[in-house]
């Protein structure tokens, strides 16, 4: 640590009792085991301890401020390293031993220098080499995905291709995953046993070399019939040995359910609770039926089930992963979604092997709905639900006020947004959970960083963490949801290419288009392709670049609506402008490029008594420093697509007059598909907009901005009947952005503003 700057931040920022609750856990588990509270216990502690202690003191070091000063052995600040070396404790390879020295560095309560000098050197010996995945470097379109979709109709025709590359990778006859989530419900395997010899016996015995009442034809509509007779029976003996949750059947297969833009049928499901609404707000487990055992495939049952779950996912807004089932003739497989995509059991004959068919549907019954995949950070308590965070050392309750969007999508980051006020306090927050890649940087800290910059119109940094589940272990896909269940064993793994979205959604990777986005506030049948969700480039990886999505929450002082729910035609324009200026304040004070201008990034604060920016930009997810914008990371589409500049579609670097170009087109879009109440409609000639390539939708756009008549014919044709007295400023306002000649020029900035300013003025659009 002989480095100046390095020993110069240490002194600086000292740990002080930083580390006071990692000692008190450490003396309390000391006690427990009637050994002295000295670093020799390290030696007298089992492996399992050790973990324990280690994954606590990490979690403690992440905390401290210098962690966040201190450099990275390869970007970005300390607190990463730390972080990805907490991911790895889990791992098969891992290497406690390498640890133990900073634990007795730190229970010695050595100098801070001593111990941060011992923390770079257990991240060295002990982190695995960085999980890197090999991306094609093209400047290809990429495939789109259902978080996406902006304003669209959802027509199953138009976005079945896109469901298929939204559901993510689905490997199936994964040993123990029945095992992984049916094994610790209490009771199950006897009461499983005793139920099927129930079946068994008796003058007339519903099983018997088989089913006794199984359909002969295996007509989907016979199965279902015989189903649920069967599981009606088998949840009424399973009442004598444990009470259970009062779930029951839904099994209303030619009936859409409610809650879903596009019309969604479900086969079968599981609810809550036996009188629940044909609702997918109810479904905790859906179940796909198919006749022929030939359907147990990936166009088949497995696409099916998959749609379902999306569903699920879109309208329970703290689900993190969801438990499914295939009835495919007598072959039954349990299926489990998450953030990666769909992972499946070995499917088995029913009629052959009637106990196991007794316990899944008495294991769907009978699980808890926190082993469902509902959010256990999540609290629910005297009709409310809220958050618990450790803010400047202080315990604090955020208090979710409403949802306001989420990701319809499956393999993703799947963002979810709440409005939400600290518990005491009335000001708005506003909560953003994702799933994101470990190696990507983390926007909190980028947004911390545009904070203490002052940056204006921009929304403002409160709180950011990985979510721990209650135990402490890190909530992320491959541990905290599967388990360590491994996909390399699955039947189909080397059939198949394993799919990854393009660049780890990381501002470090290489090409290809990526992104997804939180969906619009609303779920109707109007909202953009926000950034691509699932970007999905095929290639070909060891089972050392398998990939792994963590639970990120970020929390921001500002709350607004999405600017399309403007009070006014010059409320619009003045919030466009305001943003706008956050766009330049974000470049010009941090150095930041956002690329990524949508209507779900540009927000609008009417309440006088809200003190949030009148309008400002949210979401940082693709913003690069502007002094990396030559590097590869910079040359990968991101946005969302409608709104992407001509350029940045066909490939150009992307730079801030992109961003620029993209404000236009956001405008444009606005005056299209909304009216004055923020209502917004379905316009079918700019839907292909979501669905072409991108090359396509750049001559879409250029054929419609190229010459003033043809825009202004444009424009009088579908601008919707409120928005038409600004054809002549977004017309004035296209010849400032694609007339102006000027390259990069950072004038255009305050010409923009210009003429948003000028157009509040006409008596025309003040009406």
């Amino acid at each position: 640590m002989a480095d100046q700057h390095l020993s110069e931040a240490i002194s600086k920022n000292p740990i002080g009792n930083g580390l006071d609750s990692f000692l008190a856990s450490f003396s309390s588990l000391c006690e427990s085991k009637s050994i002295c509270c000295t670093g020799e216990a390290l030696r007298q502690l089992s492996e399992e301890d050790i973990q324990d202690l280690i994954s606590w003191l990490l979690s403690a070091l992440q905390t401290l401020p210098v962690a966040r000063l201190l450099p990275s052995r390869m970007h970005g600040p300390l607190r990463d390293d730390i972080l990805r070396l907490d991911l790895s404790l889990n791992s098969d390879d891992f290497n406690f031993d390498r640890i133990k020295p900073l634990l007795e560095q730190v229970i010695a309560k050595k100098p801070d220098e001593e111990i941060w000098a011992q923390v770079y050197h257990a991240i060295t010996e002990s982190t695995p080499p960085c999980r890197t995945v090999a991306t094609r470097l093209q400047q290809t379109p990429s495939s789109r995905d259902m978080g996406s979709l902006v304003n669209s109709s959802e027509r199953r025709n138009d976005t079945d291709l896109v469901v298929k590359e939204d559901l993510g990778p689905m490997y199936v006859g994964i040993p123990h995953l029945y095992e992984t989530f049916f094994g610790g419900i209490p009771g199950l395997e006897s009461a499983s046993q005793i139920i099927f010899e129930k079946c068994c016996k008796g003058s007339n015995p519903i099983f018997r070399e088989g089913w006794t009442g199984w359909p002969k034809d295996t007509q989907e509509f016979a199965i279902l019939d015989w189903l649920q007779r069967v599981v009606n029976q088998l949840s009424q003996w399973a009442q004598d040995y444990r009470r259970a949750p009062a779930r029951g059947l839904l099994a209303e297969p030619k009936k859409p359910l409610r809650g879903s833009t596009a019309k969604r049928k479900l086969d079968i499901g599981i609810v809550a609770r036996p009188e629940a609404l044909a609702h997918w707000s109810q479904i905790l487990i859906p179940g796909e039926l198919k006749s022929n055992p030939g359907e147990d495939q990936e166009d088949g049952a497995w696409f099916d089930i998959g749609k379902y779950v999306r569903e699920i996912f879109a309208v329970q807004d703290t689900r993190r992963f969801v438990l499914a089932f295939s009835l495919c003739g007598p072959l039954m497989r349990v299926w489990e979604f998450d953030r990666l995509g769909g992972i499946a059991s070995t499917p088995f004959d029913i009629n052959k092997d009637g106990l196991r068919f007794v316990s899944t549907i008495l294991g769907f019954l009978w699980i808890e709905e926190r082993e469902l995949g509902f959010d256990p950070t999540i609290i629910t308590a005297n009709d409310k639900k809220y958050v618990e965070i450790t803010r400047d050392g202080i315990r604090e309750s955020i208090v979710i006020d409403r949802l306001i969007g989420r990701t319809r999508c499956i393999a993703g980051r799947a963002t979810t947004c709440w409005k939400a006020h600290s518990e005491g306090n009335p000001f708005a927050l506003a909560i953003k959970d994702s799933w994101q890649y470990p190696e990507q940087e983390e926007e909190g800290e980028l947004l911390l960083e545009v904070t203490e910059n002052c940056v204006s119109n921009v929304a403002r940094y409160y709180h950011h963490e990985t979510v721990r589940l209650p135990n402490r272990d890190i909530d992320d896909v491959q541990n905290g949801i599967r388990k360590g269940l491994d996909i390399t064993k699955a039947s189909n793994y080397g059939k198949q290419q394993l799919y990854l979205p393009r660049g780890l959604d990381t501002r470090h990777s290489q090409d290809g288009v990526t992104g997804e986005k939180r969906s619009s506030s609303r779920t109707s049948a109007s909202s953009p392709l926000s950034k691509r969700s699932g970007s999905m480039s095929p290639i070909k990886v060891d089972r050392g670049t398998l990939p792994n999505r963590v639970h990120r929450r970020i929390i921001v002082w500002d709350y607004g609506q999405p600017i399309y729910r403007a009070s006014s035609r010059v409320a619009l324009l003045a919030a466009l402008e305001g943003c706008i200026e956050g766009h330049e304040s974000l470049s010009r004070r941090a150095g930041i490029l956002h690329r990524d201008i949508s209507i779900n990034n540009l927000m609008i604060n009417e309440d006088i008594n809200n003190p949030s920016w009148y309008s400002f930009l949210i979401d940082l997810d693709f913003a690069i420093p502007s002094d990396r914008r030559n590097a590869l990371s910079a040359r990968r589409k991101t946005g969302t697509r409608v709104f992407m500049a001509i350029g940045a579609l066909l490939g150009e670097l992307h730079t801030f007059t992109h961003d620029l170009e993209s404000f236009f087109w956001v405008l444009f879009w606005i005056c299209i598909h909304y009216d004055g109440s923020g209502e917004s409609r379905f316009v079918r000639e700019f839907d292909s907009w979501n669905y072409g390539s991108m090359h396509q939708l750049a001559v879409l756009k250029l054929g419609t901005v190229a010459k003033e008549e043809l825009f202004i014919n444009e424009a009088t044709q579908y601008f919707s009947p409120y928005y038409k007295p600004l054809i002549p400023w977004v017309n004035k306002l296209r010849r400032v952005v694609f007339d102006n000649g000027q390259g990069e020029d950072e004038a255009l900035y305050s010409r923009m503003r210009d003429v948003l300013r000028e157009a509040q003025q006409d008596p025309n659009v003040m009406q």
